[in-house]
């Protein structure tokens, strides 16, 4: 006896029209580079890391070239508490001493990076994981933090220890591995023209590979829907304009600002739009790409 049909299911011209509506988008984005930024909750959720991990492979297979970045700060810490290493904030950001240095670039290069290409090549990728110090990839300086002392009027420099911003980009390396049929997949580390490592935010070396690339899209996956006006409802499409309104009337505060620096910074760098979307919808890369709305806030130059 046949089974019934479910009505909560799409049933196959249902299906069919997804894949219509997925046509133009498919065939516009093909042979482009899409740098996905890798992070938060999406990371800690086993469903979610298949459902990323599957969105990654079908852009591989459908002509489009993905390069995951990734971020880990709270796996450090959690490493950092097991070995017994105290760490120091400064305005709640972690001072990184040379033995915490050695900690992340340990847990982002090695068990990080590795459960993620685990994860693209279980999904039937072909990832490989690197960082910014192989094939020169991110030369890095160190990062300067400044706070303002509104009583005092005056700003000030915080040593973050080794803490790095991306100076340059050679993307030699991720450009033999796309056309070899690979994923790259990169743990945010940098070093100087000394040869000294930096831990880099993974969202700003998500904003500089991108813009090296030169990227048809940056997608900055987060733990939240995107980026939402004072009533709370999702902005689909800003420009610079609206971010300065917005950062100026408080709309925008705290984490938010520096993810939409990185997406400014990038779209003004050659990257076509930036999107900031939620990680814990599964396959939100994929609804944001092929679906007419999308489900996260685009940012465009």
């Amino acid at each position: 006896m046949t089974p019934a049909p479910n009505p909560a299911e799409p049933g196959p011209v249902s299906r069919a029209d997804i894949l219509i509506e997925a046509l133009p988008y498919m065939q516009r984005y093909a042979g482009q580079t899409f740098v996905v930024k890798y992070g938060g909750h999406a990371m800690g959720d086993p469903a979610l890391a298949a459902s990323f991990a599957q969105d990654v492979v079908l852009l591989k297979a459908i002509g489009i070239n993905p390069v995951v970045v990734h971020g880990g700060g709270p796996q450090i810490g959690s490493m950092l508490k097991k070995l017994g290493v105290q760490s120091e904030f400064v305005n709640g950001l972690r001072v990184t001493d040379a033995e915490t240095a050695t900690v992340a670039e340990m847990v982002l290069s090695g068990t990080i990076n590795k459960e993620i290409v685990t994860w693209i090549n279980q999904a039937g990728g072909r990832a490989v994981g690197i960082s910014g110090k192989d094939g020169k990839l991110v030369r890095a300086e160190k990062l300067e933090h400044v706070t303002y002392d509104a009583d005092r009027d005056e700003e000030t420099i915080v040593d973050l220890g080794f803490v790095g911003a991306p100076v340059s980009v050679d993307t030699t390396l991720i450009d033999h591995l796309e056309i070899a049929g690979m994923i790259p997949v990169v743990a945010p580390i940098g070093v100087d023209d000394k040869g000294e490592t930096y831990n880099i935010n993974a969202d700003t070396m998500a904003g500089a590979l991108a813009a090296g690339l030169g990227a048809a899209r940056l997608f900055l996956l987060t733990d939240v829907a995107g980026v939402l006006d004072k009533s709370g409802q999702l902005l689909t499409d800003i420009g610079p304009d609206q971010v300065r309104r917005l950062r100026e009337d408080g709309t925008i505060s705290g984490g938010m600002i520096p993810k939409l620096e990185t997406c400014l910074h990038a779209v003004a760098n050659g990257v076509d739009a930036a999107v900031i979307l939620d990680g814990r919808v599964p396959h939100a890369v994929l609804l944001e790409m092929f679906t007419d709305r999308g489900v996260g806030t685009l940012v465009r130059a």
